[in-house]
């Protein structure tokens, strides 16, 4: 017995049954943006350039070790780009290319998202 492929809308784009759901590129992108603290690099990158100290601090969960290691990934990927001006001091800033740019949305849905639904909610036993 035949059956006709299954279409489904997604992402304004019909995608047959087939063809899977996932393609590469929505995978690589799945990768970078959903990667422990990228998200969060990321948004104090769309307010403007900072300094690592500055990132840092604007994330203080994140170890000197991970935040370094996320720069360089993030860098890798074409999402964050470093500037080194002679000093002295030497000073170094990150700041988010094009494509990082392009995630603005992305990011301030995800925020919009988190407010509605990623709120903790109180305790049994605090109500």
């Amino acid at each position: 017995m035949s059956r006709e492929p299954t279409t489904l809308q997604v992402a304004s784009r019909p995608v047959k049954e087939e063809d899977g759901l996932v393609c590469e590129h929505f995978q690589r992108a799945a990768e970078i943006v959903g990667r422990r603290w990228n998200p969060q690099l990321i948004r104090v990158l769309l307010a403007g350039p900072a300094r690592y100290r500055a990132l840092k601090t604007a994330v203080p969960q994140i170890s000197d070790h991970l935040l370094s290691a996320r720069l360089k990934e993030l860098e890798a990927a074409g999402i964050v780009s470093r500037s080194v001006e002679a000093g002295p001091p030497v000073l170094i800033e990150y700041h988010l290319t094009k494509a990082g740019q392009g995630l603005s949305e992305v990011i301030e849905s995800l925020g919009e998202w988190a407010e509605r639904f990623a709120r903790r909610e109180p305790s049994a036993s605090a109500r």
